[in-house]
């Protein structure tokens, strides 16, 4: 089914919950708890295609697969549902964040970054199959940028995963963590080995920064029932799990550091943690070891403490508020988060050259003049390159790509 332009999109869906991000219609719903978010995702799964879905304890997010005739009358009819369940759409939550990666050959780089991320392909990017990390686009550049890029990823996964990874990719890792790996123009990746979040009873659970277990299904019904069940538990706990369904199956995630303390796994998540696996085991459900992944973006920073409050001001992001830790975190939990690292100062060649990879944010059409005058005010600048195409830059001249469709 042919796309429609995005206002069209919003006219036709009448109560203007929905944008096009990305080409895919997508809206978010505030709910008070999990629970009553979940009795969204239910009415889903039991009246037509499964969107992904990715349920918060203030809300959730529904993406379609496109931005159709068939899905208008999906988001429609979705957005009926919200509302004789109470649920009320804000626009102004939506974004989405991914990569770019510019080089004179993409096509050489894309088998390294799909094997470190365990992605596939879509055309000039790679995705993550289940939807929840972000993607990376690859672009012709022939300009030199020989230095160290100021922004690299991080990614965790479990010990199969990464043993595999490394394996495929014939590199040994190095740096300080011995994780460091390195595609052919010298972009830079930790790929970091999780593990078990402990013995028994959570066996099913993979930390990797945050906790996680990921529950394939069989069908959008048993996703859903699994959703709710599991909705309740968190409710009871009080704790704000990620819970993200989609058509394959269900992931279930802590959030980064939420389910440890100085001095381990915290009993009260264990205790969780536990109860959510015996569902699961009720429910005929097997965990698949190998999904959980975890993604962050580090960027490499003169001043951290500008540049920290000009990105989290520009994200929509709120700074970590635990001493030590320069992390910002989107407060739904939707995108990943970005730290920040010290470069030195007196490496001024670097940090003149322009980054080789840089994220790209798509926001809503109506929400870019908004962004581009939150960078302005922090201390950033902009461009307008082309229609449905900004380029923002930072105190330091860290970049990102502002996309959006009208």
């Amino acid at each position: 089914m042919p796309s429609i332009e995005a206002t069209e999109f919003q006219q036709a869906t009448e109560d203007g919950a929905w944008r096009v991000l990305d080409g895919r219609a997508q809206a978010w719903f505030e709910a008070p708890s999990h629970a009553a978010g979940a009795a969204l995702v239910q009415w889903v799964a039991a009246t037509g295609p499964m969107p992904e879905i990715d349920l918060r304890s203030s809300g959730l997010r529904v993406r379609l697969r496109g931005c159709g005739d068939s899905e208008v009358q999906q988001a429609a009819a979705i957005s009926r549902a919200a509302r004789e369940l109470g649920l009320g759409g804000d626009p102004s939550a939506l974004q989405a964040m991914g990569l770019v990666v510019e080089a004179a050959d993409p096509a050489v780089l894309m088998p390294f970054w799909r094997t470190v991320l365990g992605y596939r392909a879509d055309g000039a990017r790679l995705v993550d199959p289940w939807q929840r990390d972000p993607a990376i686009t690859f672009l012709h550049d022939s300009e030199a940028r020989p230095l160290r890029n100021r922004l690299h990823v991080d990614v965790v996964r479990p010990p199969e995963a990464v043993a595999a990874a490394v394996v495929d990719l014939g590199q040994t890792p190095t740096g300080p963590y011995g994780a460091l790996l390195c595609d052919r123009n010298g972009n830079e990746v930790d790929l970091v080995v999780g593990g078990p979040m402990s013995d028994g009873e959570t066996s099913d659970w993979v930390a990797a920064f945050a906790a996680m277990a990921a529950y394939p299904t069989s069908t959008p019904v048993q996703a859903a029932q699994f959703v709710a069940a599991t909705s309740e538990i968190a409710d009871e706990a009080g704790f704000p799990l990620l819970i993200d369904a989609r058509t394959e199956g269900v992931v279930v995630d802590s959030g980064k550091d939420m389910w440890e303390g100085p001095d381990g796994p915290l009993e009260d998540f264990v205790s969780l943690a536990a109860e959510i696996q015996d569902l699961a085991l009720r429910l005929g459900l097997m965990a698949d070891p190998i999904r959980p992944r975890f993604v962050q973006l580090c960027l490499d920073v003169a001043d951290v403490a500008t540049e920290r409050a000009f990105w989290a001001s520009l994200l929509g992001y709120e700074e970590d508020p635990r001493d030590g830790v320069a992390d910002i975190l989107d407060p739904r939990r939707l995108n990943p988060v970005v730290i920040f690292q010290r470069i030195d100062v007196a490496d001024e060649a670097r940090m003149r050259q322009r980054d080789r990879m840089r994220i790209v944010l798509s926001v809503p059409f109506d929400r870019v003049e908004q962004r581009i005058d939150t960078a302005t005010a922090v201390g950033g600048s902009a461009i307008r390159i082309g229609p449905g195409f900004a380029r923002l830059s930072d105190p330091e001249g860290n970049e990102l790509d502002l996309v959006y469709t009208s």
